[in-house]
């Protein structure tokens, strides 16, 4: 697992996300319904770029999800579109865009982006960076 690059780039972001959802999200429901909403959030961002829940992944990867996630797992391409996913759904739950729509959108971004990064000579750098 390459943990320094990775794991700083998948904080970056994580902070302006949770705070959106902190503040619009959280005062609209319920005590039992917000002991799932960040958890439930994370999930969105998931399904857009993996295409799949924490959970799923959990349960298709018992081996690896005892030691970590699958943000702790994945490369550094998917790590950047994520952060990038993280500030984007913040502005659109912000702007109350029901989570349904969200989903399309972000994962309509993901896709776009990884398109226009998959060879991108930053995160090339960044990849030899973490392997020294």
């Amino acid at each position: 697992m390459e943990w320094h690059v990775n794991r700083i780039l998948s904080k970056v972001n994580y902070l302006v996300h949770t705070n959106a959802v902190k503040n619009y999200i959280v005062p609209n429901l319920t005590d039992k319904q917000k002991r799932f909403a960040y958890a439930n959030e994370a999930d969105v961002l998931n399904v857009a770029l993996f295409g799949m829940t924490a959970k799923e992944w959990r349960d298709k990867n018992p081996s690896l999800a005892c030691k970590g996630n699958i943000r702790d797992y994945t490369d550094l391409l998917h790590l950047v579109i994520l952060s990038n996913l993280e500030s984007i759904n913040a502005e659109f739950i912000a702007s109350n865009i029901p989570q349904s729509e969200r989903l399309v959108k972000l994962n309509s971004i993901a896709r776009k982006q990884m398109n226009i990064l998959v060879n991108n000579k930053g995160i090339k750098d960044l990849e030899l960076l973490e392997e020294k």
